[in-house]
């Protein structure tokens, strides 16, 4: 038996030694087969130009293979930049043509506070070369592009840059590669999927049309918040068809929901050049069907809209459903909603496994009314604060960074989520009774105040001084002082103001007739709450402190007492201005007004710069921004305290009729150019007029709060 084992084990260590010596001989013999093949000592111009070339071509490798799959800000940003966030554009020297929506992306950038045109103070760095579609089929797709974002100056393997795409990959995968190694770069891409994206740093965006307005927006479509919420339709889709590929899996299976009554999924094969040649044996049938049925009467009049994906993981019918009020049903898995970071999708969309799709209808029918008309309530919320426009849809982007670079300031998910936004967010806590009084030295026609005759114990600002100075609200005065001649010592403000409240501290700025008012608001009022008046105005104590209990009524709106109104000639076909008193108002005169602190700053970080630079030349059409400004937050109509119509015993005394028309034609025009850079108009007209209670009335005087209002009318002017 042992002599067995040992033939055994003899004849295996043959066949090994013989196995290994063979492959030996094996590679022996193909090496000495290769032909020498004498390098030589220099390389063409030609030979050169496609290595280079070929360093630069497209890769084939599917996703996101690269080493940088795990950047997160902490990793692959240089905070150190960012003392400032701003936000640098690289100049075109490619001389490569963009298409309309990237013009208009660098547009929003350009208009916002966040622009800088130097790059050595730039936090953020954005391409000129337009990444949006890299699609290698379509007209719009650059190429070289890795050769391209090498050569500039600040690259630096894409370190603090925000690179934007709404297409990527081609026919037949789709896949999500760029065609360039984007590095350190963050990404804001639509139809991003949720193993692709890197948390903390890469931005999902919403797929937008090229028709998608470039600024303002159009109004979501819900007017009223009707309950019980449920529409004509209860679930709806008209959309394409796919009969093979990517995406074709749950639209192909839609017709099996398609009742004809309460659930119209319809489809169509009837799209591209080759449809025909592709059809299958539902095709007919399904074109003809889907003929028969109104897109946007589909949207306007269904509780749920479906919202499958198609080739890429996006669609643009989530903000067409969006937008409609229609409650988005998500069938796609694996996408990373947009800006998911920080809006609350489950608060306003479903998402479903594409797997139950035909029990969809089921479990939609589980979801109880009142959850419904919230969720119709969100879509509407979500539309108009952030994804109406490119411009919106560009500063959410901007902000996402903003706070995550500076997270001790980032707002909260209520504040992201709720009216007004994030756009608008203020952190500071806010005291109603903590108010700057602003009194502005208007001066007709850079007049010079002559002091004997002004400034006499007599004079009406004194007697403004008095008043505010002495009303338990006012926490600070501050005089705008806009003549060349030396204000009267600070002493002489406090003793002819007789103002007994030690509380009450007066400063005076220094200014001239084209300083900005509101800007000086901003840099100087401490306090949550500006009362601002001009020096002309003639108001009792009753009347403030009135109009004080109603801004603590309505903190969000401006308060006062000079109406204004705009209307649309339809002749003209452009907006009007007027202050002809009327029944009617939808903006609110500076004369003598109160509105939140926080519009003064936010006034200049939000409005855009090119609209402020317009204003800057024609200060007398402040007061239409402002009111546009704080109608475009509230979304709601100043708030008119009061009967009286006029303020100032000399509100066009000091003017010519050639200086009023003037200046009468000077709004015509501001109004409407507010409007074009604001892409909308937000003003909201209202009949509210808001008095005292028992004001004109035959109830005794004695016994009324307000008893001097009733007395002191516009006859007190003459």
């Amino acid at each position: 038996k042992m002599k067995l084992q040992k033939r055994y084990f003899t004849l295996l260590l043959f066949a090994t030694i013989c196995v290994l010596s063979y492959r030996i001989l094996q590679l022996r013999w193909r090496n000495s087969n290769k032909p020498n093949i004498a390098l030589k000592s220099y390389i063409s111009q030609d030979e050169l130009q496609q290595l280079v070339l070929a360093q630069y071509q497209p890769t084939t490798v599917p996703g996101f293979e690269r080493d940088n799959t795990k950047c997160r800000m902490e990793t692959c940003f240089n905070f150190d930049r960012c003392q400032e966030f701003k936000v640098y554009i690289y100049p075109d020297t490619e001389n490569v043509p963009a298409s309309n929506n990237y013009l208009n992306i660098l547009q929003s950038i350009k208009d916002s506070g966040y622009y800088t045109e130097n790059a050595e103070e730039a936090c953020l760095f954005v391409l000129s070369l337009d990444t949006l579609d890299r699609d290698s089929l379509s007209q719009d797709y650059i190429r070289n592009m890795q050769y391209k974002v090498d050569k500039l100056e600040h690259w630096n393997n894409g370190e603090n840059h925000l690179v934007f795409n709404l297409y990527s990959g081609t026919f037949p995968n789709y896949t999500e590669d760029l065609g360039f190694d984007i590095g350190r770069a963050m990404l804001a891409k639509a139809s991003i999927a949720t193993e692709n994206y890197r948390p903390k740093f890469d931005i999902s965006l919403p797929l937008f049309h090229k028709q998608h307005p470039d600024r303002g927006g159009d109004p979501g479509y819900v007017k009223d918040a009707v309950f019980p919420a449920v529409q004509q339709y209860f679930l709806a889709f008209k959309g394409k068809r796919y009969v093979y590929g990517i995406g074709s899996e749950t639209r192909n299976s839609l017709y099996h929901l398609h009742n004809k009554k309460d659930l119209a999924l319809v489809t169509t094969c009837k799209h591209g050049k080759n449809w025909q040649d592709m059809q299958d044996e539902r095709c007919g049938e399904d074109n003809d069907e889907y003929e028969r049925w109104d897109y946007n009467n589909l949207l306007t009049n269904s509780t749920f809209c479906l919202v499958p994906r198609g080739r890429r993981l996006g669609s643009f019918r989530f903000l067409e459903t969006l937008q409609a009020g229609c409650v988005p049903v998500i069938l796609s898995n694996g996408w990373q909603l947009p800006f998911g970071e920080v809006i609350d999708w489950p608060a306003a969309t479903i998402t479903i496994d594409e797997r139950l799709l035909l029990q969809v209808p089921e479990i939609l029918r589980t979801i109880p009314q009142p959850q419904i008309l919230k969720l119709r309530q969100q879509t509407q919320v979500i539309w108009d604060m952030y994804l109406s426009s490119v411009r919106k849809i560009v500063m959410t982007t901007l902000e996402v960074i903003k706070q995550r670079i500076n997270p001790h300031v980032a707002a909260s998910s209520a504040d992201w989520n709720n009216r007004p936004g994030v756009f608008y967010y203020d952190k500071s806590p806010r005291n109603m009774d903590s108010t700057c009084a602003v009194i502005n030295m208007a001066l007709p026609n850079n007049q010079i105040f002559q002091q004997d005759s002004t400034f006499s114990s007599n004079s009406n600002v004194f007697k403004l001084i008095q008043v505010i100075g002495n009303l338990p609200f006012t926490s600070e005065i501050i005089i705008i002082w806009r003549s060349k001649a030396s204000p009267p010592p600070l002493q002489d403000w406090q003793r002819f103001g007789n103002i007994r409240r030690k509380k009450t501290k007066i400063s005076i700025l220094i200014g001239n007739s084209t300083d900005d008012k509101i800007k000086m608001i901003a840099e100087n009022c401490k306090s949550d709450n500006v009362l601002l008046l001009n020096n002309d105005v003639v108001l009792n104590n009753e009347e403030l402190i009135f109009m004080h209990q109603v801004f603590k009524e309505f903190p969000e709106r401006i308060v006062g007492f000079t109406p204004r109104l705009h209307h649309w000639d339809g002749e003209a076909k452009s907006w009007r201005y007027t202050s002809k008193a009327s029944f009617k108002l939808s903006m609110i005169g500076t004369e003598a007004v109160m509105f939140a602190a926080k519009y003064s700053r936010i006034f200049y970080s939000v409005l855009p710069r090119k609209t402020l630079h317009y204003m800057n030349q024609f200060l007398h059409c402040q007061d239409i921004l402002l009111n546009m400004l704080i109608s475009s937050i509230t979304r709601a109509a100043p708030i008119k305290v009061g009967q009286r119509s006029r303020l100032s015993k000399a509100e066009t005394a000091n003017f010519t009729k050639e200086d009023l028309a003037t200046k009468f034609q000077e709004k015509q025009s501001c109004i409407n150019r507010f409007v074009e850079d604001l892409g909308e108009m937000p003003l909201v007209a209202s009949q509210l007029r808001l008095d005292p209670v028992l004001y004109k009335d035959s109830v005794s005087a004695m016994r009324k709060k307000y008893k001097k209002m009733e007395n002191f009318g516009d006859n007190n002017l003459s």
